[in-house]
């Protein structure tokens, strides 16, 4: 292939992938804002200046997750494109096959999968960091994107006058603060000695310091204190493998943080499968510009092509459905952190391949 025609074709891609992560990208930022300003009414007046930055620093970790889905959009619209101008059948009628035409396609979602996995990423968690701390000094609690879940997070540790064992509803500042957290506290015997329930607590240097206590002890009835100090040997390094979101941990960062947290015999699991997935990340996006080809090839005068392409829309939420489900076994444990990210892409890159050599060669 002339290298003209290479890198017409693609620029081609390129522009129709950046366009519409563009799109989606001021859609979330739109809809983030009104929520923003609903909680700016319900918690105080807040500059709109100020909204506009929370919500500036909230955007990558959103849009983060969008680049499959718009590697897959921007394809069909890019092989629409060339269709509607008739490039494709010149392409075809010169000699080309459908792998020729669709090599520079493949290298830019390659491309660009490596951008999000060494570039993007990073950003993303660094910014959803300073989100945490804008959105607790702007509406005065935790930001909610570190969620632990209805259950929370079960946390065991030592101190100087016994064991814990705590359970926080939320984590922010990578584990260093928590919000809704019950300590069930032992004495030195390992017996049972008082529950405490705090509104929140922040690892100090050898104890953890809880606010807004309730402190229940048996036989005795339950009193408050403004704050309850809870002694542990836990480091803060310790903490953030604990208690740390995987999505709030930058790529190059979950190497050390895996080993660490082995060493610590602490779970990995969401953290290797994570970091699986961005590993991943640019077979996935080659996989989405492959099932693209799939149903965007179709020559307009042949119709039928909106059915097409409503097939592949659907087709790449199937896939997406699957991707989720494979991540989940993998988190429960039931399935290698590999195997959860890598077989989902390597299913689809299978089965569009099948389904273009069908189409091309029969």
């Amino acid at each position: 292939m002339p290298s003209i025609l290479a890198r017409y074709i693609g620029r081609t891609f390129l522009v129709a992938i950046v366009a519409t992560f563009s799109i989606c990208a001021l859609l979330v930022f739109m809809i983030d804002m009104i929520e923003l300003l609903r909680l700016s009414g319900k918690y105080g007046n807040v500059p709109l200046l100020t909204l506009l930055g929370l919500a500036a620093l909230r955007l990558p970790t959103y849009t983060e997750f969008l680049l499959s889905f718009t590697v897959l959009v921007g394809a069909i619209a890019a092989l629409m494109h060339l269709s509607r101008r008739s490039e494709l059948t010149i392409m075809r009628a010169s000699g080309m096959s459908v792998w020729q035409f669709l090599r520079p396609g493949m290298a830019v979602a390659f491309g660009l999968g490596l951008f999000s996995m060494t570039l993007y990423n990073p950003l993303a968690a660094a910014s959803r960091t300073q989100a945490e701390l804008a959105y607790a000094e702007v509406f005065g609690r935790d930001s909610n994107l570190l969620d632990t879940g209805t259950s929370g997070t079960w946390l065991r540790q030592n101190g100087a006058d016994g064991q814990s064992v705590m359970n926080a509803g939320a984590a922010s500042e990578r584990g260093l603060s928590l919000k809704a957290v019950t300590a069930i506290v032992f004495d030195d015997k390992g017996i049972f000695k008082e529950r405490v329930d705090a509104r929140s607590a922040r690892l100090m240097n050898g104890y953890w310091r809880l606010e807004e206590t309730l402190v229940a002890r048996p036989g005795e009835p339950a009193q408050r204190y403004d704050t309850y100090l809870l002694s542990t040997y836990l480091t803060p390094e310790r903490a953030t493998e604990a208690l740390s979101s995987a999505y709030a941990t930058s790529f190059w960062d979950l190497p050390n943080l895996i080993e660490d947290a082995e060493k610590a015999s602490l779970q990995t699991n969401t953290f290797r499968i994570q970091y699986e997935l961005l590993l991943a990340r640019p077979l996935l996006c080659v996989a989405m510009v492959l099932l693209a080809a799939t149903v965007s090839l179709k020559s307009f005068r042949s119709g039928g092509i909106q059915t097409m392409v409503v097939a592949g829309m659907i087709g790449g939420f199937g896939f997406f459905l699957l991707a989720e489900i494979s991540r989940q076994l993998g988190l429960a444990g039931l399935a290698p952190a590999w195997a959860a990210a890598w077989l989902p892409v390597s299913l689809a890159m299978f089965l569009s391949l099948t389904v273009l050599m069908h189409q091309e060669d029969g």
